[in-house]
């Protein structure tokens, strides 16, 4: 079969297979492939409706014993620049963060090895005390940390932090789901499995996540599409992603190096990703690693989602790269790229729509 055949195969509405994926990454034009991904797109979400969020990542620590070789943010526990935020400056941004219209906090950090359960749970607990904000926190990695250092299972940790307060999980720590890669760039971290155990789990207990990808690391084509298998197995026998968010890496102060993934094959990604999770009824643009330019490009490119407009953020920014956007520059863009700019919460649902 062509990568045409394929292509008009998935805008009608066939499931694609692994290697039709293939196929369609080497070899389907570009433009051909953005059609068909923004037909699906428009299948999906025929309002025409393109949504953004507002809030803050809040990265409550810098130290982390897991020194991913990707990762230019963390550093060791004894290094002068290592960090942890006390509550008071935690609470400090949120109430910013609220007086910005922002909805949601995204509370991530690294592997610290002296933080337990009760470090979480009185934080959220008081943070929930005193504002009205969704907590839109911890990814599987500290999920797992946690579940060790207590010697408790996953749904014992998840179930804790969900009294306390822990409304959703980001999908962050996914890199790309295959062994073989992770343990070149993060031997430390936890193995694909135990990510998809958390999710798996986090559904399980009727929380709402969303899923990642890091690309252009050390990975084959082959190992992003078994990536985006696993993903689509899990949402099959759950549904209990929200979004699916792939974005690139970036090599700037790095111990792993290498170059960033080109503004094309990115794209290419990004449309591969909307025809293939058929079952993720989000996709996201990453205008955070790829600029504005490309991230209203993205609204071509089967994604319905332009993500925050990043009230603070620090992890790709520790790489040498940092963009921002205004609420009415990400209006802006979004009316340009002929779509109908509105605001959305965590879950999607619209808060404000900005009529033209």
């Amino acid at each position: 079969m062509t990568a045409g055949n394929i292509l008009e195969d998935s805008a009608a509405g066939k499931r694609i297979t692994a290697e039709e994926a293939l196929c369609l990454f080497h070899e389907a034009d570009l433009l051909g492939l953005a059609a068909a991904a923004d037909a699906v797109c428009r299948k999906q979400h025929p309002d025409g409706i393109a949504t953004f969020l507002i809030d803050r990542n809040i990265n409550y620590t810098n130290i982390c014993v897991n020194q991913c070789a990707f990762c230019a943010f963390f550093r060791p526990p004894d290094h002068p620049e290592a960090y942890v935020l006390s509550q008071a400056e935690i609470e400090l941004k949120i109430a910013e963060t609220l007086s910005l219209s922002g909805t949601q906090v995204m509370i991530q950090g690294g592997i610290h090895p002296d933080l337990g359960l009760s470090f979480y749970v009185n934080m959220f607990r008081r943070i929930k005390e005193k504002f009205k904000i969704r907590i839109h926190s911890l990814s599987p990695p500290e999920i797992v940390h946690i579940a060790r250092r207590e010697g408790m299972s996953i749904g014992e940790v998840l179930r804790e932090l969900r009294v306390a307060g822990l409304d959703s999980l980001p999908g962050g720590g996914a890199e790309i789901l295959v062994d073989r890669v992770r343990r070149t760039i993060s031997p430390r971290k936890i193995s694909s499995g135990e990510w998809l155990d958390v999710m798996r789990e986090a559904h399980a207990q009727g929380m709402k996540t969303t899923a990642t990808m890091m690309f252009g690391t050390v990975e084959t084509v082959e190992d992003r599409i078994s990536h985006l298998e696993k993903i689509r197995s899990l949402q099959d026998a759950t549904g209990g992603f929200l979004s699916f968010i792939p974005w690139t890496y970036q090599p700037g102060n790095t111990v792993l190096g290498g170059k960033t993934v080109s503004a094309p094959e990115y794209l290419r990604m990004l449309a591969l990703s909307r025809l293939f999770l058929d079952n993720v009824p989000n996709v996201q643009g990453s205008w955070v690693t790829q600029g504005q330019d490309i991230g209203q490009v993205c609204l071509s490119f089967g994604a319905n989602d332009l993500g925050s407009i990043m009230i603070e953020e620090n992890v790709v920014k520790a790489a040498g790269v940092s963009h921002r956007m205004t609420v009415d520059e990400m209006v802006h863009l979004i009316r340009k790229a002929g779509k109908i700019p509105a605001q959305r919460d965590t879950e999607f649902n619209l808060l404000k729509v900005y009529d033209a």
